[in-house]
This record gives structure tokens, sequence and C-alpha cells, in this order.
């Protein structure tokens, strides 16, 4: 699975949303861990708490995260949340 799939099923997974997901390290060819990273934006977050928009993440990805993932770093935001922490970046 590459990063372009991933993010293909969180925003298929979850209404609205926009996921950008990337490798946060260099992949070993020799053992191949499906490391990914990503940040994913969605109203449908409104009201959860962060376990809850995690759980969406996951179960947009469904039985990927026990087969072809290793890992997952997430941060999740309502769009609100990220014009405020993009506008904290800059």
């Amino acid at each position: 699975m590459d990063t372009d799939e991933v993010e293909r099923r969180i925003e298929a997974g979850i209404e609205d949303a926009d996921a950008q997901v990337t490798l946060p390290r260099v992949p070993d060819e020799d053992h191949e861990d499906a490391h990914f990273a990503a940040v994913v934006v969605s109203p449908a977050f409104e009201g959860k708490s962060l376990v809850e928009q995690h759980q969406m993440v996951y179960d947009a990805l469904g039985e990927a995260m026990t087969t072809e993932i290793h890992a997952l770093e997430m941060k999740t935001y309502t769009p609100a949340e990220y014009e405020e922490f993009a506008g904290d970046a800059a």
C-alpha cells in the first residue's frame, strides 16, 4: 500500500475528509514495514474526542490496519482547529 491509497481510503471513509499521508522515515527495502504519518481534517470530527477521531480513521482503513499498515502516526483536526494550527505554525 502506498501513501495515495491510504489517503484515498481515509477520504472515502470519512465525510468531507482531506488527508495528507507521508512516509515519516525511509522504508527499509529488506523489511517492508509500512509506517505512515497522516494529517486528517474533517468537519466529521466536530464534537468527537481525540480517541473517537482516531477510531474513525482506523475504521476508514479497515483491515489494512492489521495487514498492510504496520504503524500510523496521525493528527486529526476539525477545519477550525486546522486553521488555528496552520496560523500558529506560520
